[in-house]
């Protein structure tokens, strides 16, 4: 039902399923990696009247910290993951930064450690009740004094840019898929196709999603 992508590796569709309604991916934190995607598999849809609330269990943390959401109206989200990668990403439903530490220590053995990104199914007045509530505590959480070397302010231009270019990296994606032709169903090869060329134009043209046209 889900997907993840993260720049540089395979497509994730295969997560643990921990309920009918719960699902968990394991992601090697090594190589670092700066933003992850989180999907609806071409084809599938939610029932109704819920939305997949995503969260993330960072390396060396018990907890699981809520990022955002995706929905039948908003089958896919950007999620930036990496302290040390600039301003935020847009998360969907709702708006959040994770971070993994590019410099994090490996575990016994030599393992890499992992981040846990976990989907829940769930409904979908419920979800916007906890984003909702999330905002709410960033939103104290900024207004407070900083207290720590590693706080991220957020800048509304920040925010509001870097959601439109998770907007057009969606139409960039949408625009491909329905190139392969007309229906609701479309083939997983198509969806990695798209990645495929959409990662070798970020190579030659890291600027292109800047411009207005997102081509």
């Amino acid at each position: 039902m889900f997907g993840v992508v993260v720049s540089g590796r395979p497509i994730l569709t295969e997560p643990q399923a921990i309920s009918q309604t719960q699902f968990a991916f394991t992601i090697p934190s090594i190589p670092s990696f700066s933003h992850i995607v989180v999907f609806l598999l071409p084809g599938t849809t939610l029932p109704d009247g819920t939305a997949a609330a995503v969260y993330a269990q960072l390396p060396g943390s018990a907890d699981f910290k809520l990022l955002g959401a995706i929905a039948n109206e908003k089958p896919s989200a950007i999620f930036k993951i990496n302290n040390k990668a600039g301003g935020p990403a847009g998360g969907g439903l709702g708006d959040e930064d994770a971070m993994v530490d590019e410099d994090a220590p490996t575990l016994a053995g030599g393992a890499a450690p992992v981040l846990a990104l976990g989907i829940s199914v769930e409904p979908a007045a419920q979800v916007a009740a906890n984003l909702e509530q999330k905002k709410a505590q960033e939103a104290a959480a900024m207004a407070a004094p900083s207290t720590t070397g590693l706080e991220m302010v957020r800048h509304a231009p920040d925010t509001a840019t870097t959601k439109v270019l998770a907007q057009r990296i969606i139409k960039n994606c949408y625009d491909f898929l329905t190139s392969w032709g007309s229906g609701d169903t479309v083939p997983l090869k198509a969806f990695q196709a798209w990645w495929t060329k959409f990662e070798h134009k970020i190579e030659m043209d890291p600027s292109f999603l800047e411009r207005s046209d997102g081509n």
